[in-house]
């Protein structure tokens, strides 16, 4: 018997729009919970003649805590670290493997890697003074900025997704002035927290503290490129590659420099940007061969950066479970559907 298996979470989504597409195909699939998943893959009870292949839904948090954003993140990947060892256990296959999916959480590494391959990146801002422990702090940052004349990057938490605690700093030595963009906000109890709002700080003795504070939690700094424009906004691209073929190209149109649509930003159908043939084939290029670094993966979602001007595609980064895009699921649910014959045509093979 050839099973197929959603590990996620009750309700949401995901889970309803991948059953949809699966009841289109034809598709049966077992659902297990998170909340008792270790339970669940002990009691699915395989025989050594069963098979099975297992598609991994994210976890749900509820807290928006930044300082637990680290803690949350190891946790998870533990869970995926355990999961894979009881999967040896069985004859189990995975959409995407759980160390494939752990890899892409990690930020550092993925971009590593990626830039190793000679694949162009948003890369990184080289720190020569970082202290052992590795932990930058702001009066570092802005010392390395000036000394490589550097205006502007991005700070991100080497862990987490949705923009939590991304942050893009912009710095003129020469007048002083500086912009600081992010959703994270400290509040009055000193709690740093993420938020839904886009917020702007301009006022030195409230940027640096602030900076202090994302910076403690691990994170990497990048250039802050200027991106391509359209109808006076500047915008980035979603893709989503499966099975080593581009399903979605997005738009996500923004007046400010971060483009996350659950930001109230705009998202627009690829074609609307009239984007040059050489320049879709280029991105697709690029996603096909970022793919192929991570052989577990079948399915991932990658940011890309089209530099303003040239127009060269740069990966912002991958994410393993980027496959949930609201301007397809409510339409044509290709994403999804493209899912379901995947895991269809394995069940379906001798």
């Amino acid at each position: 018997m050839r099973r197929v298996v959603l590990l996620g979470i009750p309700d949401t989504k995901r889970t309803i729009y991948l059953e949809k597409a699966a009841e289109l195909e034809g598709l049966s699939v077992v659902f297990a919970d998170w909340k008792n998943w270790e339970n669940c893959f002990g009691q699915w009870g395989l025989s050594t003649a069963d098979e099975q292949l297992v598609k991994i839904d994210p976890p749900v948090w509820s807290s928006c805590s930044l300082e637990e954003l680290n803690h949350l993140a190891d946790g998870y990947v533990h869970q995926l670290e355990t999961l894979g060892r009881l999967a040896q256990t069985q004859n189990t296959a995975f959409l995407n493997t759980p160390s494939a999916i752990a890899e892409l959480l990690d930020k550092r590494a993925c971009k590593t890697r990626l830039r190793q391959a000679g694949l162009p990146v948003t890369e990184a801002v080289h720190i020569s003074a970082c202290p052992d422990d590795g932990k930058i702090t702001a009066k570092l940052l802005f010392e390395e900025m000036r000394r490589q004349r550097i205006h502007q990057v991005f700070i991100k938490p080497v862990k987490g997704s949705g923009a939590a605690g991304v942050s893009a700093l912009r710095w003129q030595p020469q007048t002083g002035q500086i912009a600081l963009y992010s959703c994270a906000l400290i509040q009055a109890d000193g709690t740093l927290v993420n938020t839904r709002r886009l917020r702007r700080f301009s006022k030195k003795e409230k940027v640096l503290p602030f900076l202090d504070r994302i910076l403690e939690m691990d994170c990497i700094v990048e250039r802050w490129y200027a991106k391509a424009e359209h109808q006076g906004y500047s915008y980035d691209l979603r893709a989503v590659v499966q099975d080593g073929r581009l399903d979605f190209l997005l738009g996500r149109l923004s007046k400010g420099p971060i483009t996350n649509l659950h930001l109230n930003n705009h998202p627009l159908e690829i074609a609307a940007l009239k984007l040059p043939e050489h320049t879709l084939e280029d991105i697709a290029i690029l996603c096909r061969k970022s793919m192929e670094i991570y052989p577990g993966l079948r399915s991932a979602g990658i940011d890309i950066l089209l530099e303003k001007g040239s127009m060269k595609p740069r990966i912002i980064e991958m994410n393993a479970q980027g496959d949930l895009i609201y301007q397809d699921i409510y339409n044509e649910n290709s994403i999804y559907n493209h899912q379901a014959r995947m895991m269809h045509e394995w069940q379906k093979e001798n």
